[in-house]
């Protein structure tokens, strides 16, 4: 991607360019880079807007739902004139509208295979996973960490949230050695079933974009290696310390776990009723969409 910029551009990115820590060439590190977006609710809405706010470059969306009147009260990049209709699509002109020079890609998609996953997150340079089901979670971070793509993981409910960051890295802890696997019989509560406050999913889409930016100007980041949650009752901040498990399932042995490879997530998910989303047959890019050479 073209680099240069126009005085329009200038302008726009002025607030950036003028920090120490951003610059001309920082602005030219956002412009040439790329991430995707694993969920268009409450986390990917806030997230969406402020990176391509931000002017990054390029910026892809998955999700397979449409948008109903209940995800008003947090799923910000979307209008109540677009319920009913695809949320990638929603998004798209939203995140067009707010700046023209972000390109952005939208995938119609549930992700429940690793060959579609790893194809989609291997053209990225940074991955933010705002879903809402463990299955979906352990594919996108297997995924992640087998191609090599950074990875930034937020999640809410009710008012708490949490965040990490994981860098594919002989040094640095994957997402499992902190959750080695989901757990047989049991699942995440969801938004629908326990409530969820729109600010405090703001605060999380925001966060994730932040760490995001982090990644693409090449700074260090302490959420490589702790991890984040977030008290909005008592607005407090906690963090705790990740390390590397030597008998990780993932990054710990001499050989990366096979299983990413062929488990169908949606169908473990229901074995162990741990997955939410039972059935997407509607998912028409899931049905049509094969990645290249495959």
């Amino acid at each position: 991607m073209n680099p240069e910029f126009s005085q329009e551009e200038i302008l726009r990115y002025s607030r950036n360019i003028i920090l120490p820590e951003v610059g001309r060439s920082g602005q030219e590190r956002l412009k040439s880079s790329s991430v995707l977006l694993v969920g268009m609710g409450g986390i990917g809405s806030p997230a969406a807007l402020y990176l391509a706010a931000a002017g990054v470059g390029r910026i892809g969306l998955v999700d397979c739902d449409t948008v109903e009147l209940s995800n008003l009260q947090r799923q910000v990049v979307f209008e109540t004139n677009d319920v009913g209709r695809l949320k990638v699509e929603c998004a798209k002109e939203a995140i067009s509208a707010l700046n023209p020079h972000c390109a952005v890609e939208a995938y119609n998609v549930l992700l429940n295979n690793a060959r579609i996953t790893r194809e989609i997150a291997r053209d990225y340079d940074a991955v933010i996973d705002g879903c809402d089901n463990f299955c979906t979670r352990f594919l996108v971070a297997d995924c992640c960490w087998l191609e090599g793509v950074p990875l930034v993981s937020a999640s809410a409910l009710g008012f708490q949230g949490q965040l990490m960051v994981v860098i594919p890295d002989a040094d640095q802890p994957c997402y499992r050695c902190l959750i080695p696997e989901p757990s047989p019989g049991s699942r995440a509560m969801t938004c629908r079933e326990g409530g969820i406050f729109g600010g405090v999913v703001g605060v999380m889409g925001s966060l994730a974009a932040v760490e995001a930016v982090k990644i693409f100007l090449e700074r260090d980041s302490e959420s490589a290696r702790r991890f984040l949650m977030y008290d909005g009752l008592r607005c407090r901040f906690v963090t705790g310390e990740r390390v590397r498990d030597p008998d990780c399932p993932l990054c710990g042995g001499t050989e990366p776990i096979a299983d990413v490879l062929k488990q169908d997530w949606v169908l473990f998910g229901q074995r162990h009723g741990i997955f939410p989303i039972l059935d997407r047959e509607e998912c028409e890019y899931s049905r049509t969409w094969e990645p290249e050479g495959q």
